[in-house]
């Protein structure tokens, strides 16, 4: 049964630790419930809104799928940035893409952090990747992903040992906002947690809510909890099929509501008595806080996605006017290497002729000439790379990405009504007044 378990904390040795810091005293630590001793009530409006929140996801991940996949990886950078743990930084989608390109074919002018963080967007990807497609996740699988988010950090890898707390002293857990379960009760839980989580009692999308806030609520790892739980949600609902290739960006919207956030998995930790109504209610409370925070992340994915397919549409009139131009058929010839390129740049928005042979299997002289009419027909842009290199690059699309990004940080998840409450990139040209 959950409840506060009292102990005490020894300062032991604080010999040149300011005053504030050499103490020792009592404090409380939370053990949560088992998932077969969770009470999990929802009410009947909230488990309708839930069904249609996935509802929207699933549709999505339909008509919308290919485009909200194409550019989910640049939705995600602000994970990558955790991961890399570039404080105030917040390198733009052009500069990662770039990065990206890197790891191909030279690429000169890459900054630092823009390295950093495309590194870390694979890493997350791979990681995430190879947890939804095990049979089964086990903690092991956990301890694996969280040791691929922090790689530089061997000190920290695998389940902890020692307390560990949130808030207050970075020395002691006497003023913390909240002190996990002892490092005794973590393999328990978390073997507890990978069984639910590879079951199917709950719809997805309350699965996903509840293996979240579990997972932050036993805190299993000394850092980087935060960055694995995140994950955890898109393992969930690509495990259970609500999502396929795309990722939905509940962790940016969840982080941009973070007072909510806090509250709602102050809630989820109920207290002593899970049959009492108000550890219900506090769990109600959490569930709530999800579906609304996946609600807004839908609203957002399906805006951009639209947005994506308005931008396609002017590239196909684009492109038409200016062959029509040159005297040859508007509409380039099907499996053409430049109508592959256009269905292919929202997931690829900088290119080189090298990359187009790669990626497409054409030749050099078919993936220039397509560039260079995507070029003329002002699709793409270009920016030299190297010497004798030159990347071709969908500005639009980066822009898109880049907006989109702005109004999820934004708490009104629009910048016009509320500025990003976290480091994002400049606005976009064509959002500027």
């Amino acid at each position: 049964m959950s409840g506060w378990e009292q102990a005490y904390w020894e300062a032991g040795d604080s010999e040149g630790l300011p005053r504030r810091d050499r103490v020792s005293g009592p404090y409380r630590r939370y053990v949560p419930d088992r998932f077969d001793g969770l009470p999990l009530v929802m009410e009947p409006a909230l488990a309708q809104r839930a069904a249609d929140v996935e509802r929207g996801i699933r549709a999505l991940n339909g008509a919308g799928g290919d485009a909200l996949a194409a550019v989910s990886r640049f939705l995600l950078r602000s994970e990558a940035i955790a991961s890399s743990q570039i404080e105030g930084l917040s390198p733009s989608p052009k500069q990662v893409a770039l990065a990206e390109l890197g790891h191909h074919e030279p690429v000169r002018g890459i900054s630092t952090q823009a390295a950093l963080v495309a590194n870390n967007m694979t890493v997350v990807r791979e990681a995430t990747t190879r947890l939804v497609e095990v049979e089964r996740v086990s903690v092991e699988d956990i301890v694996d992903l969280h040791r691929a988010l922090l790689p530089d950090q061997p000190g920290l890898h695998g389940l902890r040992e020692r307390q560990n707390w949130i808030g207050g002293s970075s020395r002691h857990p006497l003023e913390a906002e909240f002190v996990p379960p002892a490092p005794e009760h973590v393999p328990d839980l978390m073997a507890d947690l990978v069984d639910y989580l590879n079951g199917s009692a709950h719809g997805p999308l309350v699965q996903a809510a509840m293996v979240h806030a579990q997972f932050e609520t036993i805190h299993p790892f000394a850092d980087g909890n935060g960055r694995v739980g995140r994950a955890l949600i898109h393992t969930v609902l690509a495990r259970r099929g609500v999502t396929t290739a795309a990722v939905l960006p509940i962790s940016l919207v969840l982080a941009t509501l973070s007072e909510t956030y806090v509250v709602g998995l102050t809630g989820y930790r109920h207290g002593e008595n899970a049959a009492d109504p108000a550890a219900r209610l506090g769990v109600g409370k959490w569930l709530e806080t999800f579906v609304s925070a996946a609600s807004v992340a839908v609203e957002q994915s399906r805006e951009l996605v639209q947005k994506i397919d308005d931008l396609r549409a002017e590239w196909t009139e684009r492109v038409a006017a200016y062959r029509a131009a040159q005297g040859v058929r508007p509409a380039p010839r099907a499996g053409s290497a430049t109508s592959r390129i256009l269905e292919s740049l929202p997931e690829a928005p900088v290119l080189t002729a090298s990359t187009v042979r790669r990626i497409l299997g054409v030749s050099a002289p078919a993936a220039g000439n397509a560039l260079e009419e995507l070029k003329q027909a002002e699709v793409l842009t270009t920016r030299k790379i190297e010497r004798n290199a030159t990347a071709y690059v969908a500005d639009e699309v980066l822009d898109l990405i880049t907006s989109a990004e702005r109004r999820l940080a934004s708490t009104r998840f629009d910048t016009r009504l509320a500025a990003p409450s976290r480091p994002v990139p400049g606005r976009p040209a064509q959002d500027m007044p």
